[in-house]
């Protein structure tokens, strides 16, 4: 029930102990501001990781052809491994239940021209999939496609920035641009939303690129993507059976580690964000010490405030006041300066991140520095319920003392 003297009491208490007040409510203040500062530092740590390795498809595996360094069915070291299309299809029926998407691709090395200009761009020559391996966006027209493939039609896909400073406001649908030699038509234009590094690219079929090399059927590397429900181990499995059906089949031997290169996505996104998170506990738990050192700093100056009231104290049960209300006196006043100093701390602490800013930041490899209001209330309240019970311990043992005892206290 509200009693307004106990009420006045505190305040009046308050008003005359100003500098105690003053240090009981910085500790509170501190410890959440510093909990939440911290967490929210190592939430835009977590976030940096997921920008980096999820803004493209993350079950994906990357084939690399390389050489042999070791003899094997015949053959000698340092043969060369080349990927051909008859392996895509091979890949294809042997791994149907899993495998997805198979996109071959070849990396151009060509001037482009346009009208009496010339630009370097990355060309890469794909399958239709990489638009859904790379997460390419349309912004008009289309990707290139399977009758692209089959027909080996001289057609590109460009990227945004290409699109830019190539055609300088011009509609690029329809245009006609060189690839070295030969002239191709902009059929689309697309977006990334991992930036600038995708969106300076031009995307041609890989059986046009393969045409223009005299009619060759060779692949530079190989992305496929499978089926998520396999799960982490089943994607580690896969990526093993690959490895070894694409040794059988180029004769190299099982332990040579370099004939067939296999990049798993999925694997190395697991681990990175295993780091990501391991970082995050720790700085979380650096939060939480911070914590307990604003739990210890509470109990410490209740202590003191306890032992500085004991003569106080005293006269208030020699003049017949009960324990309980002695003990509700001395926690209205740490609960109120507590409650108030906490949420001080942690509205001052959101203030903060939400001020940081986010291009400095990101210089340090934190993106979107922020806490959950939920996580940031709860620890708070966390605080508040140790700093009362920091206050009720040396509230019941002043309550129980004697009052001739108390009034012989120095």
């Amino acid at each position: 029930m509200f009693n307004i003297e106990r009420w006045k009491e505190i305040f009046q208490s308050i008003k005359k102990n100003k500098l105690r007040t003053a240090l009981s409510g910085m500790t509170v203040s501190l410890g959440i501001l510093i909990f939440i500062i911290l967490f929210g530092l190592g939430e835009g740590l977590k976030n940096s990781y997921s920008d980096l390795f999820l803004n493209e498809a993350n079950n994906v595996i990357f084939i690399y052809p390389g050489k042999t360094t070791k003899p094997y069915g015949g053959f000698k070291t340092n043969r060369i491994i080349e990927l051909k299309n008859e392996d895509v299809l091979d890949l294809q029926n042997e791994f149907s239940s899993s495998i997805e998407f198979v996109n071959p691709r070849l990396f151009v090395n060509e001037t482009i021209k346009y009208k009496l200009e010339s630009f370097q761009f990355d060309i890469n020559a794909v399958g239709p999939s990489n638009q859904q391996i790379e997460k390419h966006v349309l912004m008009k027209g289309r990707y290139i496609n399977e009758k692209d493939i089959e027909e080996k039609n001289k057609v590109t896909t460009i990227g945004r920035l290409v699109a830019r400073d190539i055609f300088r406001g011009e509609d690029p649908i329809g245009k006609f641009i060189n690839l070295g030699s030969r002239a191709f038509k902009v059929v689309g234009v697309f977006q990334d939303t991992s930036g600038d590094t995708e969106e300076n690219k031009l995307i041609i079929p890989y059986t046009t690129r393969q045409q223009i090399l005299k009619g060759t059927d060779v692949i530079g590397t190989l992305a496929l993507t499978f089926d998520q429900s396999i799960g982490g181990s089943g994607a580690v499995k896969l990526s093993n059976n690959i490895k070894s059906f694409l040794k059988k089949k180029k004769s190299i031997d099982p332990s040579d580690p370099s004939g067939i290169r296999v990049r798993n996505i999925a694997d190395e996104i697991d681990r990175s964000l295993q780091f990501a998170n391991a970082l995050q506990i720790i700085v979380t738990f650096v939060g939480i010490g911070t914590l307990i050192a604003g739990i210890i700093g509470i109990s410490n100056i209740m202590v003191f405030i306890v032992k500085e009231r004991t003569k106080e104290l005293g006269i208030r049960k020699a003049l017949g006041a009960q324990p309980t209300e002695i003990i509700k006196m001395i926690l209205s006043e740490s609960i109120f300066i507590t409650t108030l100093s906490g949420f001080f701390g942690m509205i001052l602490g959101i203030i903060i991140l939400s001020s940081l800013d986010s291009g400095a930041l990101q210089d340090y490899f934190i993106t979107r520095a922020g806490v959950d209001f939920g996580i940031a209330f709860f620890a708070t309240v966390i605080l508040i319920v140790f700093g009362v019970i920091a206050g009720y311990v040396p509230a019941k043992r002043a309550a129980s003392i004697k009052p001739i005892l108390a009034l012989r206290d120095e």
